[in-house]
Formats: structure tokens, sequence, C-alpha cells
């Protein structure tokens, strides 16, 4: 039996608890931060994950056998690299692999060196010299903070005005930098693979819902719902990914002397010249890997063990024939400032085909209460995405909070 700790405390790392803890090889699961619906699979454990000796620490005098990191951040930080100079094992990229992730501009520069297709670009420091080249290049056009923004820092700009507005907001911390793109058009679909230094595989595609309201309008947020599979990419679609992106990506960290294991989440948009690279993530996604894991037939321990330990030559993963489709309910002014504290009196029944997870809640005692922006993702399971979708906004009706906010369209571009 294997011990387990999963870092991590939203939707991502609930559904990852979920399907963690049915596997018949799990011993103890532990959970750091965690939150209440988490703490329905696993052990939560106080313990601060910022804190890499903490970590260690806590893994030796527990038993831990291997450690799920979810997160960007504690990736980037470097996480994984002190748990492997402990000698624990660990799923997730080095600091060194997050890259790909942590800097815009450090991926864009691997797709020039490997020929990966993607959008022309220009990295800057400068306002004025960013400025003047949005200028010439005139709108629509994209603008990318180039580190961490917890999958917000993205401005599609439909004008001039705004895209020097958001490199003004991008540019406002002295040693930031933007990296400002043509904006491909296309439709946008997700493509999930494992990577363990030498083989890559798909591990499903989705697609996800960025805009805050319905008809894909509003603010930019981490994501209102989402559905898998896509149904925009075949199996044909797939290999020309793997083999245009995915692969010479592989090809290019291992021959930088830093090879990528863990996920490597790319966002493609199918241009009528093929996939195109719009951006690396280096962990599942989110509200992503709640379809995911519903529609994952197999037991995802040992496929995570597979990652950690250059196993995957050897691993084809089975998906469920059914849809799955996550809604997510939202704090009343997300993605701005929002409330916090209000409460949640009930949720759904669960079943086999209907599942609750928690991302951004607390319990006050017995109370369930909203303190994040994105708060429950509500999913389920139909024979086709429609039937899906029918099923999850049945439960969302079934959840007692009245002040939440939700998109009534999630998977509208599939049904």
């Amino acid at each position: 039996m294997t011990n387990v700790l999963l870092i991590g405390a939203g939707g991502r790392e609930h559904a990852l608890a979920w399907k963690l803890k049915r596997s018949p090889s799990i011993g103890r699961l532990f959970a750091a931060p965690g939150n209440p619906g988490i703490a329905e699979e696993a052990e939560i454990a106080a313990l601060d994950i910022a804190d890499g000796a903490a970590v260690v620490a806590f893994c030796r005098q527990n038993a831990v056998d291997f450690v799920v990191v979810g997160p960007e951040k504690p990736l980037v930080d470097g996480l994984v690299d002190e748990l492997l100079a402990a000698g624990i094992a660990a799923f997730g990229p080095s600091a060194a692999a997050a890259r790909l992730e942590g800097s815009k501009a450090f991926t864009k520069a691997l797709c020039d060196v490997k020929s990966i297709p993607t959008a022309r670009y220009a990295r800057f420091d400068d306002l004025a010299a960013a400025r003047a080249y949005v200028e010439r290049q005139g709108a629509p056009i994209v603008v990318k903070a180039d580190g961490l923004a917890a999958g917000k820092g993205v401005t599609v700009a439909a004008s001039v005005d705004e895209a020097l507005a958001a490199l003004e907001d991008c540019l406002a911390e002295p040693g930031s930098s933007v990296v400002v793109e043509e904006c491909l058009e296309g439709p946008e679909a997700s493509l999930f693979c494992l990577c363990d230094g030498r083989t890559a595989i798909a591990f499903g595609t989705a697609e996800d819902h960025k805009r805050a309201f319905d008809g894909d309008k509003g603010p930019n947020t981490g994501g209102m719902g989402a559905y898998s599979p896509s149904g925009l990419m075949d199996e044909a679609l797939v290999e020309r990914a793997m083999a245009e992106i995915v692969r010479p990506t592989l090809e290019g960290m291992a021959e930088a002397g830093t090879p990528f294991k863990g996920v490597l989440y790319a966002g493609l948009m199918l241009t009528v010249e093929g996939p195109k690279l719009i951006e690396y993530n280096v962990r599942f996604g989110d509200p992503e890997c709640q379809v995911l894991m519903m529609r994952l037939e197999d037991d995802i321990l040992p496929i995570l063990m597979a990652t950690a330990s250059g196993g995957l030559a050897d691993v084809s993963p089975r998906w469920r024939d059914e849809a799955a489709v996550t809604v997510v309910m939202a704090s009343p002014g997300y993605p701005g400032a929002h409330r916090r504290g209000t409460v949640i009196a009930a949720l759904p029944p669960e079943s086999d085909t209907v599942k609750v997870f928690h991302a951004g809640t607390t319990l006050e005692g017995d109370v369930l209460t909203a303190t994040g922006g994105r708060v429950l993702n509500v999913s389920a399971i139909g024979t086709d995405v429609g039937k899906a979708a029918d099923a999850a906004y049945e439960a969302v009706a079934q959840v007692d909070w009245p002040e939440a906010m939700w998109r009534t369209d999630i998977a509208h571009r599939a049904r």
C-alpha cells in the first residue's frame, strides 16, 4: 500500500483526492491544506506547503511514499526538487521544467528553437517600447503577463486602448515583463499529456469557459466550467498536436538538461493552418481536472507513479465512453472583489454520475461557507455532452446557496 500526500486546496485537488481514495493500492491519503470536500477523502495535514523543509519533515514522520503536487505555484517554487533531494518520490516537474508555465517568454523561446507552431510575439520589460509595438501592430492583439497569474493574466484586447491599459497593469511592478502576441483565430481546445522526461502520452481532451458570463462575455476568470471530451479534437488532430507541439517540447526540455515530468496541459488554437500552441500549464487544469477524473476509468495512482518514475511507455489510459461536464458556482462579484462568508445550506445528493467538488469553501462549526471566488464545481456524467450538462444543471438547481453566480450555458459549443 502506498501512502500519499496531496498538495493543494482547490476543486482540482478535491477531484484528485476523490480519485486517489478509490485506488486499490492507496494506504493513508493526506492532504495539505485541503478543504471541507477533500477532508471527506483524506486526512488534512496542518502544513505550510510553501515551506519545503516542513513538507519533507511531514513525509518522513508519516511514512509518505509519494507526493502529488496539484497547484502551479509550489511547482514553480521548486517543491518537487526539495522532495526528490530528500529521496521522496513526487508527481510534478522540477522548478526548471515548470518554467513552461512560470514564464511565457521561456516557452516562446523554446517554440522558436524547436519550430513549434505558435503565435508571433515580442517580449518587453519596458513600457514605452511595448506601447510603441502595440500601436504599430494594432488590434486585436493579446497581452500576457510573463509570470504566474492564476489563469487570469491574459488580455485579448479588441482595441489598442485596451491593450495599452493591459500593458500598464502587467508592467506596473519593477522587474516584470510582458509577452505581446498576434491574436490567433479559431476555436480553442485543451490537450492534456503526461510526460515522464522521455515519453509523452495523451491524457484526455477538454474545453473550458474562461469568460465570466453567458455567451463567453465578460472578464477572464480561472474557469467557469468545462466539458470532456472536446468535440473539436479527433484522434488524428490529437496525434498531430502531439507530433508538432508536445513531443518537440519534451525533446527541447531534455536537450536543455531540464527534462519535463508531470502534466503538460497544452492550450491550443485550432487555426486553418493547424493546431498552434497558445500556452502551457504544468499541472492539471481547474476545472478541466474535474471532468477528466470523472471520465477516467483506470486507477489514477499507478499512472501518476509511472509518470514520476519514467514508466509511461507501458501506460495506455482507458476512458469512459460518456461525457462529463462541470459547472462552476462562484461568489457574487467574481472575478473581481467578491463577497465572502455566505452560507451554503445544502448540496445535492451525490451518485455514481453526479459529484460536487469543493473549491473555495470553509466549515465554520457545522456551517459550510463560501470563502473563495470559485466555490463549488458541480460535475456530472452523461451519455453525451448535452445530457451531462443537463444533469449538472439539475444538480446546480439543488444547491441551496442564494448568493451564488454561475453561467447557464456551459458546454453550449457542444450541444
